[in-house]
């Protein structure tokens, strides 16, 4: 009986790389791409000529791609969404009153900057 030769598959637990996109960047670039592919659609049937809406959607999708990719680089797989994050982080919270601290956080909290 011959030897069977298994493949062992080295990415698990790897994030998804597309032409050097990793996770969530390869969904954005496919909705930018949808996203013109509608936008050409649109310009087409609004009678504009064919040729300078395709200047337009590809001159637009290479600057779409070109950020994308610059992003991923920027933030990583997971640093953009760190980012937003911490964006949303308040950078003060004020308290008004000795309340809070005499009933716990029971009492009202302003969040200020």
């Amino acid at each position: 009986m011959a030897n069977s030769v298994y493949v062992v598959n080295k990415g698990i637990n790897r994030p998804i790389e597309f032409k050097g996109l990793k996770a969530q960047y390869i969904w954005y670039a496919a909705f930018s791409i949808l996203g013109l592919l509608i936008f050409y659609a649109i310009l087409f049937i609004a009678g504009v000529n064919q040729y300078f809406a395709l200047v337009i959607i590809l001159m637009a999708g290479g600057f779409a791609i070109m950020k994308i990719y610059g992003i991923s680089k920027t933030y990583g797989e997971y640093g953009m969404m760190k980012v937003m994050a911490r964006r949303s982080v308040p950078k003060v919270i004020v308290a008004r009153s000795r309340k809070i601290f005499i009933n716990g956080l029971k009492g009202k909290i302003t969040i200020g900057k």
